[in-house]
C-alpha cells in the first residue's frame, strides 16, 4: 500500500516537472529577446535586477508560506544558469 501511494505522488510530481520545464522554456524565449538588446557582454549580469528578483521571490515565498530557502536556492541556480546561457549565446 505504501509504495502505491508513493507512486501516485511521484506521478503528480512528474506532471509538475513537465509544467515547470514548459515555463522555463517560455522564460528562455524572453531571455533571448532581452539578449538581443544587450550591446556588451558586461550587460549580461545586472546585479540590481538580480537583487530585485531575489527580494521579490523571498517576499512572495513568505506570503504563500513556502520556505524562502527553497525558492531562493532554486532562483539563484536558475539565474546562474541563464547567465551562462546568455554568455554562450552572446554574439556581439
Amino acid at each position: 500500500m505504501e509504495k502505491k501511494n508513493i507512486s501516485k505522488i511521484r506521478k503528480k510530481l512528474d506532471k509538475i516537472d513537465i509544467r515547470l520545464l514548459k515555463t522555463i522554456k517560455k522564460r528562455s524565449l524572453l531571455v533571448d529577446q532581452i539578449l538581443k538588446h544587450k550591446k556588451k557582454k558586461k550587460e549580461i549580469i545586472d546585479q540590481k535586477r538580480i537583487n530585485f528578483i531575489l527580494k521579490r521571490i523571498k517576499e512572495y515565498s513568505k506570503k504563500i508560506k513556502l520556505d524562502p530557502n527553497i525558492s531562493l536556492n532554486i532562483w539563484r541556480a536558475m539565474i546562474k544558469g541563464f547567465i551562462n546561457y546568455e554568455y554562450k549565446k552572446f554574439k556581439k
